[in-house]
């Protein structure tokens, strides 16, 4: 069997599901490893799976791929633009797009698998090839975790990634450490006691304790944290009312905190409950707000021998030149939760996907923000090669190490 990746690539993308929604994506991917020789354990988590390949004696090592899209409604142009709908977890009708390079993600996963089926004979050991759900909203790998993951395969002794980013199509690097972010989501609603927009004075209005609130929020980060740690604190939306001459019940806002360390994680968290609460009283609020806590990611930590060890074998690979340190990245991801349960190292790296001379030109120009889309942006449009021979590379290259 040969897999053409830039075939299955194009499919991927232009047929995304949402998170837990995985079901066409996942009954492929699980075909191909089986068709690979691959045992193929498939409904973790509900569309989670994992292809198993035993080959004797030796390490054990996991890789690991994302599968779920983003409600975005994309704007790329390509030929194989995504023009899927899905309805999301709130009964509403959005438009799909892999707008966060998942689907190479995928792409490179499997044309590792088959790499490494074909090349048995050439090392020991076992090969997990783990697909999982829900990495944008709901925690896939921690619920992979609660519904047995590691009761059902062999116990890696490593767990390795790739993310893909808007930095030259064909580089590869990893930062040994505190590599993303930890993430902290809440909802928030804010009681207030509605009334006609006339008569203001007979209401509490939930619109104005809301925007003070997001206004508020903003000096956490300036003003409680020292300047030489970092964290994040966004309020994503603020939904109220329906009408311009009514004042609403209540006000909701969804928040989200980032942190690279745990105590900055817990002094922000604490400072953003304080000031809602606080803001909440201020305004005569009939009841306190409700907060509900929603993701919540682990930091994505990257264990300093194994990293170094892989970062030594992809130079060997590919060159000084196209591999480097890309240093902490605030976004966060949720893949850290598989190695905190086995209990074993992470290595997490960053994969180039942008056009060589279009960041170049850009960086030249200090245009990079506006004219190199970034992740979750409706024209993300990694290249799909050189990035998907070189994440595939790059999966072999690093899990080599472990099969002796």
């Amino acid at each position: 069997m040969a897999i053409d990746a830039d075939a299955l690539y194009k499919q991927l993308h232009a047929h995304p599901e949402l998170s837990f929604a995985e079901h066409e994506t996942a009954a492929l991917l699980a075909g191909l490893l089986g068709e690979l020789g691959y045992e193929v354990i498939t409904g973790i988590a509900g569309t989670g799976l994992v292809g198993i390949l035993r080959n004797g004696d030796g390490g054990t090592v996991l890789l690991r791929a994302d599968m779920d899209g983003l409600p975005v409604r994309e704007e790329t142009g390509l030929p194989w633009a995504s023009v899927d709908t899905a309805v999301d977890h709130n009964g509403d009708r959005v438009p799909v797009m892999h707008a966060c390079g998942h689907d190479i993600h995928m792409t490179c996963l499997i044309a590792a698998a088959e790499e490494l089926a074909d090349t048995r004979n050439e090392w020991s050991g076992t090969v997990i090839a783990l697909f999982q759900p829900a990495e944008e909203r709901g925690g896939g790998a921690a619920a992979m975790v609660a519904d047995g993951l590691f009761t059902r395969i062999p116990h890696p002794d490593i767990v390795l990634g790739q993310h893909v980013f808007q930095r030259p199509a064909g580089v590869v690097g990893a930062h040994s450490g505190a590599a993303f972010s930890a993430i902290d989501t809440m909802e928030v609603t804010m009681h207030g006691r509605g009334g006609h927009g006339s008569r203001p004075e007979t209401t509490i209005d939930p619109v104005l304790m809301a925007a003070s609130t997001v206004v508020r929020l903003q000096g956490v980060v300036s003003r409680e944290v020292a300047a030489q740690n970092a964290a994040v604190v966004t309020v994503g939306h603020l939904n109220a009312g329906t009408k311009n001459n009514i004042i609403p019940d209540d006000a909701r806002l969804g928040v989200s905190v980032r942190s690279f360390d745990a105590a900055v994680r817990t002094r922000v968290l604490d400072a953003v409950e304080r000031i809602i609460r606080a803001e909440a009283v201020a305004s005569g609020s009939p009841a306190l707000p409700d907060i509900v806590y929603g993701e919540q990611y682990p930091l994505t930590y990257n264990d300093p021998e194994s990293t170094a060890r892989v970062m030594q074998a992809f130079e060997a690979e590919f060159g000084d030149e196209r591999v480097s340190d890309p240093t902490q990245h605030i976004g966060s991801e949720d893949v850290g939760a598989l190695a905190i349960a086995a209990g074993v190292p992470l290595v997490y790296w960053i994969l180039g996907g942008g056009d060589p001379d279009a960041i170049a030109e850009a960086r030249a120009t200090g245009t990079f923000a506006e004219r190199i889309p970034s992740n979750h942006s409706p024209r993300f449009a990694p290249l799909p090669q050189p990035t998907i021979s070189a994440g595939t590379r790059a999966l072999v290259v690093a899990a080599r190490i472990w099969l002796v």
